[in-house]
């Protein structure tokens, strides 16, 4: 007989301690020290344009989320941030702007205080910031403006565009060595110490640790994994998790979702970004989503309700169990803004809708709200289970639209000013 051993440490399925970081406050947000991980995007609108980078910012934080960066780099778009700003507050939105800077965002920064006010953080690229003694003035000149009016500072290394005299110092070193290294483990220790180096430089200029976030971003998942878990083990800097050029679709999910899936089962990471190429006219918010769904599904956050479907094999052959469950989940998200404050909790919702009699009641069981639609060939009766037991049964052509309002009518109960979950005899 198979005797069950115990292999791991923990009867409990979940990810490694959080890695202690230091808590950064941006804006309202706190980053690091035990908060929960922050989700943050960025615009692609020219900042310059000041009505479309107001209405992306807004899209992009009506889809949640939590910091959003916009391109600084040119005067007009610097003399845009105070409006853009301003035009966001007159919306009630309160999501702190980045700033994002490369070569001469210290002229930027200096011939536009208000743009420096206006930001809630500026990120820095140390090999961007410009070369040999100009970098270290520049960048000083920065950290001195970020310092006078108080804004914290990601200080985000990038595999293509590191330091090059930082590269090529330690490449030299390293084919002198009797025991050189392979050249992309060099790459990435260039990366660390770029990133360390230009950290420790901040703190010398008079920048506490309690403003400074960390990144060291590469577009090769295994890379990605290596410098981050070198970063985490010699700093406690709070840091901010990307896959750098993710790219387009599925691949860009599919990269981003391994890496830093991988990074935050681990413990690391305090702020993520899902870097992804939109399609054509296609919607900049679907990165904001993609985050949350990885956080949520790994259980460190609960942002929107889940719904639960069946993948449909040979059984299903009708798209209805398809289509309801596309409009349950779209009809939930474009509620969430609104349900957030009305119905307290809801993110905790779960929804199952099933395509047939085989897992279909089971699945259903396990979710708060959950209907069973008939597979081929079945009787034309979707079962509708309430936390664990039978409610009712639907019928006839308008089980979508009955199964919607059921759903509506749970999450007011539940959640509502009643909060009392209907019961009521099984049909």
């Amino acid at each position: 007989m198979n005797k069950l051993e115990n292999t791991i440490d923990s009867d409990i399925a979940g990810p490694a301690p959080r890695h202690r970081t230091t808590q950064v406050k941006v804006g309202d947000v706190a980053v690091g020290g035990g908060a929960p991980i922050v989700v943050q995007s960025m615009t692609n609108t020219d900042t310059a344009d000041i009505d479309g980078t107001i209405a992306q910012v807004a899209a992009l934080a009506r889809a949640g989320s939590e910091m959003v960066r916009i391109t600084v780099d040119r005067e007009e778009a610097a003399a845009a941030v105070p409006h853009i700003r301003d035009g966001l507050a007159k919306r009630g939105i309160t999501t702190p702007l980045i700033g994002d800077f490369h070569y001469i965002g210290h002229k930027l920064l200096a011939a536009y205080p208000a743009c420096a006010e206006a930001l809630a953080k500026y990120r820095i690229n140390p090999g961007n910031v410009g070369f040999k003694d100009k970098r270290d003035t520049q960048f000083a000149d920065i950290i001195e403006i970020a310092n006078k009016n108080s804004k914290p500072v990601r200080i985000g290394a990038n595999w293509g565009s590191l330091d090059q005299e930082l590269l090529t110092k330690l490449m030299d070193e390293n084919a002198a060595s009797a025991n050189p290294r392979d050249v992309r483990a060099v790459t990435r220790e260039a990366m660390v110490q770029s990133a360390l180096l230009s950290a420790a430089r901040a703190e010398e200029l008079g920048m506490p640790k309690d403003r400074i976030i960390l990144s060291a971003k590469v577009s090769a998942v295994q890379d990605l994994i290596a410098v981050y878990q070198d970063l985490a083990s010699r700093s406690d800097y709070a840091i901010h998790l990307g896959l750098t050029e993710a790219g387009m679709g599925s691949k860009g999910i599919v990269a981003s979702s391994a890496a830093l899936g991988i990074l935050l089962q681990q413990g690391i990471g305090d702020t993520i970004r899902i870097s992804l190429t939109p399609e054509p006219g296609g919607d900049r918010t679907r990165e904001v989503q993609v985050g949350q769904e990885l956080l949520q599904t790994m259980g460190f956050r609960t942002f929107v309700p889940l719904v639960a479907a069946c993948p449909g094999c040979g059984r299903t052959t009708s798209t209805t169990f398809q289509e309801l469950a596309r409009s349950i989940q779209d009809f939930i998200r474009d509620e969430m803004p609104a349900w957030k404050t009305k119905y307290p909790g809801v993110e905790e919702l779960n929804v199952a809708v099933m395509g047939c009699i085989v897992n279909g009641p089971g699945e259903s069981k396990h979710a708060n709200i959950g209907i069973s639609l008939p597979g081929t060939g079945e009787a034309p009766a979707a079962p509708v289970f309430v936390d664990g037991k039978k409610f009712r049964t639907l019928r006839g052509p308008t089980i979508s639209a009955d199964f919607k309002a059921l759903v509506i009518d749970y999450i007011d109960q539940r959640y509502g000013q009643g909060a009392k979950v209907p019961v009521t005899a099984a049909e």
